[in-house]
């Protein structure tokens, strides 16, 4: 709920100068006015007061109110919502996303790799008080994200991820390792990676279990995900006319991957399609919640413009008005 707040409220204080301009002005007109005695009232019979005499108490009305809505100006007036305390949920998480070649084959639509991206986008969405940090890995790893708030930077980043963009090959180990590096040192309750791969570890000097190992002694939590359907899938493959795809064995190294989950007190999962890799990524959203306390407010916002505006016509009329129509009685 929106109100009005002064960030000089002490300013306010000035508007006792209204009611003191209002009884000093009521008082010399008491004094102004003069006793004439004559022989009779017949004289002036015929005589009102006109339109003009009139415009002068105008004159000091639009004075009057100049006078209090720069006193109103000078306060600083500004908007804001009502804030609060709130509880709602919030932790470290590290995406550790698999970018190799394999990645391009076609049993997700468009493929693992758009599919891995566009579901973790929602996942990110969905977790606005997190701090989450993005690692991708094929042949090495870095990081193209590190631990923040600023999803919409994150998302971006997610996005900008391709195939090719580092050697090819799967280096789980590696991966990991780099996530590592980013989330040991939070200081958060609850430090959670996410790995996804369609692959065996092929690459890297760093073994995925003893990447699991340094990861348990962290009190890291790490939930793997096995991207690829069941049999075969159609893989790009480079040919002297170009790419094309094949079909091939898929090939998920699922025993490494579930004794990572089990090492870390995390669990394994296979997505077999894109709707089970939605269901994955909600069901990873659910089990990891933690509590944290989150005050909201909004910005303030200047709101003198109008009032200022306001007083500028006020003071305006009564300069145009004095020089003009009751110029004669000045």
């Amino acid at each position: 709920m929106k109100g009005i707040v002064f960030a000089q409220p002490a300013f306010l204080y000035l508007l006792i100068l209204v009611p003191l301009m209002i009884a000093f002005y009521v008082l010399r007109q008491h004094k102004a006015t003069a006793a004439v005695r004559v022989p009779g009232l017949q004289p002036f019979e015929n005589s009102g007061t006109t339109f003009r005499h009139w415009l002068r108490h105008i004159l000091f009305t639009f004075r009057t109110a100049a006078v209090g809505l720069l006193i109103f100006i000078l306060a600083r007036p500004q908007t804001t919502d009502n804030f609060q305390d709130i509880s709602t949920e919030g932790i470290d998480i590290v995406l550790t996303l698999d970018i190799s070649g394999s990645m391009l084959a076609r049993d997700f639509r468009p493929d693992r790799l758009e599919a891995s991206k566009n579901v973790a986008t929602e996942f990110i969405a969905g977790r606005p008080y997190d701090r989450i940090g993005l690692v991708v890995f094929s042949g090495e790893s870095f990081t193209q994200c590190p631990l923040t708030t600023d999803h919409a930077v994150l998302i971006n980043l997610l996005r900008e991820m391709k195939s090719g963009m580092i050697e090819d090959g799967t280096a789980i180990g590696e991966g990991l390792a780099t996530a590592i590096n980013r989330i040991k040192d939070s200081e958060a309750k609850s430090k959670v990676i996410i790995l996804l791969t369609d692959g065996v570890n092929n690459r890297g000097v760093i073994a995925p279990l003893t990447a699991a190992e340094i990861t348990k002694t962290y009190g890291i939590r790490v939930y793997t995900i096995g991207v690829g359907t069941q049999g075969v899938a159609p893989y790009p493959v480079q040919t002297p006319f170009g790419v094309q795809y094949q079909d091939m064995p898929v090939e998920i190294d699922e025993a490494i991957l579930k004794q990572i989950a089990q090492m870390t007190d995390g669990r394994y999962f296979r997505a077999t399609d894109n709707e089970k890799l939605v269901q994955v990524y909600t069901e990873i959203d659910k089990m990891e919640k933690s509590r944290i306390d989150v005050r909201q407010f909004k910005i303030r916002e200047e709101k003198y413009l109008l009032p200022a505006l306001v007083a500028f016509c006020l003071i305006m009329l009564e300069l145009i008005i004095r020089n003009t129509l009751l110029k004669s009685l000045t």
